[in-house]
């Protein structure tokens, strides 16, 4: 990975994409919908695809059945850096984020709908709660849900997290800030 604000490698696409998991999904038409996606991953551990689902009724759906062009977007942590947190009174203020972006194709895998429901239902749940729960309401939300791939076609990335700060300057960010996950992010950066 090149570039000041690159992740340093695909284990930070990974954490982000897994602790972040709500992206949108937007289509060539300009439909956008939040979705819950799952990364799957290449032997390297880069993502080539994202796994997710959603209503059947969605306008996403007919805009990725007439072109599975779009893009998925992913906001990771993120906060304003106020003057206040720096000794040097010349700094300005700044924005501090981890996002990615992803071109992708969408294909629609019907067949693979209750298997997407679950695997972001073990994620999300961690065993506490099953689908099985719900009964026979289950089979019926079923029938209203599909399951989709988005094959990675290209990728950008964008981690903003303070590296070109000076060492001073970056240890009162680190300190100080409120957002104790951006902070922590920070550091994981330098």
């Amino acid at each position: 990975m090149t570039g000041p604000y690159e992740p340093r490698d695909a284990a930070d696409i990974a954490q982000l994409a897994a602790e972040y998991p709500l992206a949108w999904l937007v289509s060539r038409e300009f439909h956008a919908s939040p979705l819950p996606l799952i990364a799957e991953y290449d032997d390297s551990g880069a993502v080539v695809a994202l796994l997710g689902h959603c209503a059947l009724r969605n306008r996403i759906v007919g805009d990725f059945r007439a072109d599975p062009r779009g893009l998925i977007l992913f906001n990771g942590p993120s906060g304003y850096v106020p003057t206040s947190l720096l000794s040097k009174t010349d700094w300005a203020p700044t924005w501090n984020y981890a996002v990615l972006r992803f071109t992708v194709e969408v294909e629609f895998v019907g067949a693979e709908t209750r298997d997407a429901i679950e695997q972001l239902v073990a994620k999300m749940e961690g065993g506490v709660w099953s689908t099985a729960s719900l009964g026979p309401r289950y089979d019926a939300m079923l029938d209203q849900i599909i399951a989709f791939r988005a094959h990675v076609r290209s990728a950008e990335h964008s981690f903003k997290l303070g590296q070109d700060e000076s060492t001073q300057g970056f240890a009162e960010i680190v300190a100080g800030h409120g957002d104790r996950t951006l902070a922590k992010w920070m550091e994981g950066q330098r």
